[in-house]
């Protein structure tokens, strides 16, 4: 299937890594050319040099203040189609052992940047009618995961901006979609089952077998295959798809609007 999207630009956050680097490598094979946003200035490398004429880089940590209108400066008057909003995530622990310092860094993190970013680029987009803005957040949106509560908590206040954003500008060609991804194998799962085995006492792979008794399909995802729908996501054959939080879990969700 051809998206349409052969050499128009995005910009994608977490390019280099993980989920974010799977929606990068599909937005890639379909033609498209990407700002690529990272931390890791030899990741951003590697991949530049994979695709030489389809991706520009820029180090940056989209979380920290200022960064964001160093990315809008960077694009300049290129025509930006569509754009990844993703990063980390906020680190793991229980409620009961947050402070409000945990909760101040979870908001800059998680939920402020990302209204930046909006903010800076929607205008371009409203006055030529046409933009996709895909953000990548979490299965704990729909239903909490353990140890995880500041993740659990900012990430619901994206899906309530994002829905409350894309009624407001629907009708300017713009449609703002979220992906809600469960257990895949990515950097930051691998960081997941680190941080319960020890709050558990018990081995890596014990946690990963818990984790994936959860998952109906029986196996942890593809970045890949999240990538796919990405990429979809951000093309002109999803124009009537706008203001959705979509589950990419395996079946994890258990509740019947999962």
């Amino acid at each position: 299937m051809d998206l349409g999207i052969k050499d128009q630009w995005f910009i994608v956050g977490g390019a280099t890594s993980g989920l974010g680097k799977g929606v990068a490598e599909a937005l890639l094979a379909e033609g498209a050319k990407i700002i690529a946003v990272a931390r890791s200035t030899d990741k951003l490398a590697e991949l530049a040099a994979q695709h030489p004429e389809q991706v520009e880089t820029l180090a940056l940590d989209l979380t920290k203040e200022g960064t964001v209108s160093q990315l809008v400066k960077s694009v300049g008057d290129r025509v930006v189609a569509g754009m990844v909003v993703n990063a980390g995530g906020p680190p793991a622990m229980p409620a009961k052992d947050t402070s409000l310092q945990d909760w101040d860094d979870a908001y800059a993190g998680v939920f402020r940047w990302k209204i930046d970013l909006v903010n800076q680029t929607l205008p371009a987009m409203i006055s030529r009618g046409y933009g996709r803005i895909l953000f990548i957040e979490s299965m704990s949106v729909k239903q909490p995961v353990e140890n995880l509560v500041l993740s659990n908590s900012m990430r619901l206040a994206v899906v309530g901006y994002v829905k409350t954003l894309s009624t407001e500008i629907g009708k300017h060609g713009i449609t703002l979609n979220i992906l809600a991804p469960g257990y895949h194998d990515t950097p930051r799962i691998t960081s997941l089952l680190k941080k319960n085995a020890t709050l558990k006492g018990v081995s890596e792979a014990e946690v990963r077998s818990g984790f994936e008794s959860q998952i109906n399909v029986g196996f942890m995802g593809d970045p890949a295959d999240f990538g796919a729908l990405g990429a979809w996501l951000l093309s002109p054959q999803a124009r009537y798809l706008t203001g959705q939080t979509i589950s990419v879990d395996g079946g994890v969700i258990k509740g019947t609007m999962g």
